[in-house]
């Protein structure tokens, strides 16, 4: 039978777990991507002990510099993490003490329960600043490509049918519009983390005199003004894992977002439509079909989806039958929580940069867009100035088309007979609905996408969102 550490199984009992138990109940091998935080919390919690004389400050500057040591290692790669000592929490803990006597009061007032809720909130608050900026520059690529190709028309598609005409720019400002509020959420998301449960103890917080302010403002959990947040109930603080559900929400609804990117892009990269190119970087070939170019990240974008939306579920169940307060259930958060982040941060980073890689076919867009069927509505709006209700110039150009498809012409080849045959208040001038850009100007309101719309929003983005300059290697 393998025994662990003492430091890791308390006088209760008589022996540590079997190997299988051990092998079984470990999170090193996942959480210990928590220990930059785990050693800024132990030394803002030694820094308060000294504070409130439960240490002296020698013994603090002895445990601030251990801390700092064993960070200095981990980072070098020369740091040895122990199965046997279960979690993040008790390799740096047990190492610690083994190399600073002090090191053995630094658990004083904190259990493991609001020891992993700091580190994880603190992580968290870091990768959604990251997230947030990530998502800022994949808003800027999809403005750069817009502009870059600000004069080209495409269909624009409802039920994957040709709809009406659009800039090609306005799609891609469908998505910018899509991410901002993803990026919101990120930052509302960062509010509800951002908050300190340390000194909530194991439960029912502690009898010594702990400044839990102190820790919040030394680990940066203040508000705008600068006052410190701190858990406001010791149970809730030790079992709380709203802050990863809604990370892991908000993250599946950008997924989806990207996916539905993605979806478009492959879509338009294909022979059928060849509306798009995408460098070959950022494509492959097929072992079998030389002449063959995928879009792979785009196929994997679209994918990586189903993981996400797969971790919001997984972390939903996990929380659903828990008790009041923490259970060791709460350990399985972790994997679901960092892969999501992970994801969608990987992905905002690739999507961006294909982005900047990708050209737009304007004779191939030229071709699709002009299609006068496109102008369909156009027509029902001509007889609408007319006088006619909607309904009823509906019908009419719903005549108009049939009458088209029989006789084999486009809706721009019919006579100006054949278009009064069918209603009387189709006049001469019937055929300059049919001036594309004409069509498109005419849809000025704000949100439309006329030129003057879209050159306005194209502006607006550029200056809300920084430079692709500044864009993180």
């Amino acid at each position: 039978m393998k025994k662990s550490s003492p430091v890791s199984r308390s006088g209760r009992f008589s022996s540590g777990p079997a190997a299988d138990v051990a092998k079984f109940t470990e999170s090193i091998s996942f959480d210990w991507r928590l220990w930059r935080h785990d050693i800024l919390g132990s030394m803002a919690h030694a820094a308060m002990l000294q504070k409130i004389g439960i240490l002296d400050r020698g013994e603090l500057k002895a445990i601030v510099q251990g801390l700092n040591q064993i960070g200095q290692e981990i980072t070098d790669g020369k740091f040895r993490w122990k199965e046997e000592l279960e979690d993040v929490h008790m390799n740096i803990e047990a190492e610690l003490t083994k190399r600073v006597p002090a090191g053995a009061k630094l658990h004083t007032a904190r259990s493991r329960n609001d020891q992993v809720a700091l580190d994880v909130r603190m992580w968290l608050r870091d990768e959604l600043v990251d997230l947030n900026e990530e998502i800022r520059m994949l808003q800027r690529s999809l403005v750069d490509l817009g502009a870059r190709f600000s004069e080209v028309i495409i269909p624009g598609y409802t039920h994957l049918q040709r709809a009406q005409p659009v800039y090609f720019a306005h799609h891609l400002l469908a998505y910018v519009e899509m991410l901002d509020r993803d990026a919101e959420r990120v930052q509302d998301c960062f509010q509800r983390t951002n908050v300190c449960p340390l000194g909530s103890g194991a439960i029912a917080g502690s009898t010594l005199p702990l400044d839990r302010e102190f820790v919040a403002l030394e680990l940066g959990f203040v508000d705008s003004k600068g006052r410190p947040r701190v858990t406001q109930n010791s149970m809730d603080a030790v079992c709380d894992r709203d802050f990863a559900i809604e990370f892991c929400s908000l993250a599946a609804l950008l997924a989806v977002h990207l996916s539905r990117l993605a979806e478009d892009l492959i879509l338009w990269a294909s022979s059928e439509f060849n509306f798009v190119k995408i460098a070959d970087a950022y494509t492959t070939g097929s072992s079998l079909m030389p002449q063959k170019k995928n879009p792979d990240i785009a196929e994997l974008t679209r994918g990586k989806t189903g993981r996400v939306v797969g971790n919001l579920m997984a972390l939903l169940t996990l929380l659903k039958g828990l008790p009041m307060t923490y259970n060791r259930d709460l350990q399985e958060d972790k994997e679901r929580l960092f892969d999501s982040v992970d994801t969608v941060r990987a992905t905002a980073r690739i999507v961006g940069a294909m982005l900047q890689n990708t050209s737009v076919n304007v004779e191939s867009c030229a071709q699709a867009s002009s299609d006068p069927s496109l102008l369909a509505t156009d027509l029902a709006d001509y007889l609408v100035r007319k006088g006619m209700p909607f309904r009823q110039a509906h019908h009419a150009v719903g005549l108009v088309v049939g009458f088209a498809e029989k006789t084999g012409k486009k809706l721009n080849e019919l006579t100006t007979a054949e278009y009064q045959a069918i209603d009387k208040n189709f006049g001469s001038d019937i055929h300059s609905v049919f001036d594309l850009q004409k069509a498109l100007a005419l849809r000025n309101l704000t949100g439309a996408p006329s030129g003057s719309q879209v050159r306005k929003q194209l502006a607006r983005w550029s200056k809300i969102l920084p430079s692709a300059k500044s864009r993180p290697s």
